[in-house]
């Protein structure tokens, strides 16, 4: 699934290419998770403003209301002067005077979604509960620490949650955490203050890293330009069950955590 990075990676692809742009037409393939929520020609003159993100929405703002787009499990999002025709697993597009958005996503539990506004209930439904953005000013290290004390859950499963901290997805915990040297398994509220801000600063730090990597590409993700990620291939314990650690030589075991693999070092990683 692209995470926090990989979508932050997308919008920076294209973000500035398409600033400024009109809308010219949009079309739709296969329904999606969620319905546009208006008819297509009701774009058609629209102005992109800028693309943000959200957690991992893209928020295309336009000059009457917004597009927020999630690449679900398998999307990703491709931006060039031309296209060729929208395939079966094309499902979204979006022409403008400056290039064709194409929203491709074999499984389809992406969506594109128009919202008059983000304040609107619409918007809100999908962005209202997000924790705070892990990578912005908001970050912050007693807020954070307060937060994990009200969790009696496992802290990867807290991260993952996104209710706390938005976008740390299960690549990115399981790094984080082995930087924080915390085992996955280990109660939100057992974390003493500066373990949690050591964890902090190690979300902060895996992320940029990720995002400055192209992020990672364990299948198919590319950004907007077709360019894959590369941070998978210095992680230090994501999908490296049996291998060596990097810093001790231990074995790196791996487990299931709420139906998703996790991986720690039993000599780094302290419950």
């Amino acid at each position: 699934m692209p995470e926090l990075p990989e979508v932050e990676v997308t919008r920076l692809s294209f973000e500035a290419r398409i600033r400024g742009a009109t809308v010219l037409s949009a079309s739709l393939g296969k329904p999606l998770r969620w319905p546009l929520g208006i008819a297509t020609a009701q774009l058609q003159g629209q102005v992109v403003q800028a693309v943000r993100r959200r957690g991992k929405y893209l928020l295309i703002d336009l000059n009457e209301g917004l597009l927020l787009v999630h690449l679900g499990m398998s999307g990703s999002v491709v931006f060039a002067d031309t296209l060729a025709e929208a395939g079966k697993h094309d499902h979204f597009d979006l022409l403008t005077t400056q290039g064709t958005l194409r929203l491709n996503d074999p499984r389809r539990f992406g969506a594109v979604v128009f919202a008059p506004s983000e304040a609107d209930a619409i918007a809100q439904k999908l962005l209202g509960r997000l924790g705070v953005e892990p990578l912005g000013d908001g970050f912050d290290a007693a807020t954070f620490y307060q937060a994990l004390q009200q969790r009696k859950t496992a802290i990867k499963q807290v991260l993952l949650a996104g209710e706390v901290v938005v976008g740390v997805g299960n690549i990115y915990a399981s790094e984080a955490l082995f930087l924080a040297g915390i085992r996955p398994t280990t109660r939100a509220n057992r974390l003493s203050r500066p373990r949690a801000l050591r964890l902090k600063a190690a979300i902060r730090q895996v992320l940029a890293l990720a995002v400055e990597k192209g992020g990672s590409t364990l299948r198919d993700f590319s950004n907007a330009q077709g360019e894959s990620g590369h941070f998978q291939e210095g992680a230090m314990v994501y999908g490296r069950q049996g291998q060596p650690c990097r810093v001790c030589g231990t074995a790196i075991k791996g487990l299931r955590q709420g139906q998703r693999s996790t991986f720690f070092c039993p000599q780094c990683q302290k419950p």
